[in-house]
């Protein structure tokens, strides 16, 4: 039996790296630590309780994660350390030799993490509490809001894919999800606190109802219909999984954005082949252009991984042929970085960072004019804005339903709310600004 009392009106600090999956499990954690009366460290205060979720997507996250546990410790001299999240299930070793961490804790344990605290007795070497991958099977719902407007609430978790660059199944299991019916639930508890915006996350969100025998396309639909909600964002969803019937659902939706994340990863179908991903070049192309016949005005955000194991250049130049001939809004451009125990390791020809580096720099031009496109093509249009509540200086800023950026004077009354307005001309950010 836990004696809570121990916690009664400690402070905790918390840090999340990486995905707005990770910021949404924190939010969780949080709750679960207010209930035994732990509250949050206000600005300036030292915690007695630090809190770091990491991410493990590349060896440069890995160093991050260590810089950032280090500066918890530092700038929280003597706090109950606990480190979760992807670096910890993957390297729970290189975390728990850290001087100053006191308990380790995996993706099947950081969502109960109240039951490992031992009385917050500070430990000689950080505890390790892991499950092996095949072990994890939990899924624990989670909902957060952002610290502008927007709430993200996971409705999946874990991946079958099993990519050869990726690590994200060893760290966070098989896929597996909650029910549409506490979905649902959630969704309303937003609408009741006043929430506008619902971005719908996970690892592989459009595998949902793999433990539940439903499926993406019938969460999206009951979500559609409840009411409160002013629209809901479909985070990253593979290209294979966002079927025509998703796509034509959402040109027709009450609350559901023009507005879709695709990863592409490569525009090579050879490498396409390397990354063991399942579909190729002409499936995605499909997916684009049915998305532009059906919402001509659609926001179309694609991930493309530059440098991995097998890219030569004539297969790069193929990438970016491919990306100059698709009709997207912007490019999330991410360089390879070599991952332990992944298939890629057996690809033969290494890419060079330098080379890297210059390939990175070409698509990210690419993106650049590409957005410019897109948010010239919507001057002049009408749009419904949900504006953020922070200020930055003298203006604030929204987005609009097809995720175009808004700058307006800032009006504390305009916070949370949707305003029906006509885009005017562009600034050198890509910002827009309203007519009149």
């Amino acid at each position: 039996m836990i004696d809570n009392s121990i916690f009664e009106n400690k402070k905790a600090a918390y840090l999340t790296l990486g995905c707005k999956l990770n910021f949404a499990e924190t939010s969780t954690i949080g709750k679960q630590l207010s209930q035994v009366g732990v509250r949050k460290a206000r600005e300036g205060e030292i915690a007695e309780i630090c809190v770091i979720n990491t991410c493990s997507v590349t060896e440069f996250a890995d160093k991050k994660c260590r810089q950032a546990v280090r500066k918890m410790i530092k700038d929280n001299p003597g706090a109950y350390v606990i480190v979760t999240g992807c670096y910890a299930q993957l390297k729970p070793g290189d975390i728990a030799d850290i001087e100053g961490v006191d308990i380790v804790l995996g993706s099947e344990q950081k969502l109960d993490v109240v039951a490992y605290l031992d009385g917050l007795k500070k430990k000689d070497k950080g505890v390790v509490h892991i499950s092996a991958t095949n072990r994890i099977r939990s899924f624990v719902p989670s909902c957060s809001r952002d610290d502008r407007t927007r709430y993200f609430l996971k409705v999946q978790d874990g991946c079958d894919y099993f990519c050869s660059f990726c690590t994200i199944p060893f760290a966070r299991g098989r896929s597996r999800n909650g029910t549409i019916d506490s979905m649902v639930k959630q969704a309303r508890e937003v609408a009741m606190k006043g929430g506008k915006e619902i971005v719908l996350t996970g690892v592989n969100i459009g595998d949902f109802g793999k433990t539940t025998g439903e499926t993406f396309f019938d969460l999206v639909k009951a979500l559609d219909d409840v009411e409160g909600i002013g629209r809901y964002r479909i985070s990253s969803i593979e290209p294979n999984l966002l079927t025509d019937g998703i796509i034509d659902f959402v040109a027709k939706s009450k609350r559901f954005a023009p507005h879709f994340h695709i990863p592409l990863q490569s525009g090579s179908d050879a490498v396409l082949k390397l990354m063991r991903r399942r579909y190729d070049t002409a499936l995605f192309r499909r997916k684009a252009e049915r998305i532009k016949a059906v919402m001509p005005d659609a926001f179309i955000g694609v991930d493309v991984i530059v440098g991995t194991r097998g890219e030569t250049d004539e297969y790069f130049e193929e990438t970016g042929r491919f990306l100059e001939s698709l009709d997207f809004s912007q490019l999330h451009v991410f360089t390879y970085s070599e991952r332990p125990n992944t298939q890629a390791l057996n690809i033969d020809h290494e890419v060079d960072p330098k080379t890297k580096h210059a390939r990175c720099k070409v698509l990210l031009d690419l993106s650049d004019n590409k957005l410019k496109a897109f948010y010239q093509s919507q001057r002049g249009t009408e749009r419904k804005v949900l504006f953020e509540h922070t200020r930055h200086g003298n203006v604030m800023y929204g987005f609009t339903e097809n995720y175009v950026k808004i700058e307006t004077p800032y009006q504390a009354n305009k916070a949370n709310e949707i305003k029906t307005l006509t885009l005017g001309n562009f600034n050198k950010v890509q910002t827009a600004l309203m007519e009149g």
